[in-house]
């Protein structure tokens, strides 16, 4: 997983309340059984004027020029600014997924639903909580100023704007740890690999027969 320390980007407006996963990623795209190729199809219903479906070549397909993804201005964005209650619904781990393969690595809203928060964090995506007045601020100037970017420190845990003003936000200690070291939950466990094998090697002098294979 990668890093997060400190991160630049160009923020994009999703301008809507109660975001659910189904949105995020359609349920025609969870039939894969790969962690990758999520990034074109996120928010499928939305980007594009057809119906998608998994294995599809998107690069002929008619974009809705209205969605806010599509607008050339945001093209490139790494930031995602949105309202509260983000990724609701079903519980797909394939949301963030899509979100992260898309390009972005922070998503900024008022609130989360609980398990799309901590999925995101163990796919590498920072989740910022900020105040609803600090959000529509954060929603003015984005639509004010074409090229608007933020920065997102995480070791200090505030977003930065270009003039300077400052937005901490809180983050759980684990969560943090993880995403500055680029922890998921394996490399977590690869930590104590020496242990492991240490553990696995003494088990099998006290039990040896766990180590007999069945042979039919």
């Amino acid at each position: 997983m990668e890093k997060f320390i400190v991160h630049s980007g160009l923020v994009a407006p999703l301008d809507r309340d109660n975001v659910d996963t189904d949105a995020i990623i359609p349920k025609q795209f969870l039939k894969s059984i790969k962690r990758t190729g999520f990034g074109p199809n996120a928010f499928d219903e939305w980007r594009y004027l057809d119906v998608g479906q998994p294995g599809q070549d998107n690069s002929n397909r008619p974009l809705n020029p209205d969605f806010v993804l599509n607008q050339p201005r945001y093209q490139g964005a790494s930031i995602l600014l949105t309202r509260k209650n983000f990724g609701c619904g079903s519980s797909r781990e394939h949301a963030p997924w899509a979100l992260d393969q898309y390009g972005f690595r922070a998503i900024i809203a008022p609130s989360f639903a609980d398990i799309f928060y901590n999925n995101c964090f163990k796919n590498g995506l920072l989740p910022i909580v900020l105040t609803e007045s600090q959000v529509d601020k954060l929603f003015n100037e984005t639509y004010a100023f074409n090229g608007f970017k933020l920065t997102v420190d995480l070791e200090r845990q505030v977003v930065l704007t270009g003039d300077g003003t400052q937005y901490p936000f809180e983050v759980p200690g684990f969560r943090k740890f993880c995403l500055l070291n680029g922890f998921d939950d394996i490399a977590l466990t690869l930590r104590h690999a020496d242990k492991i094998k240490q553990f696995e090697n003494e088990r099998l002098v006290k039990q040896p027969w766990l180590n007999n294979r069945l042979v039919g």
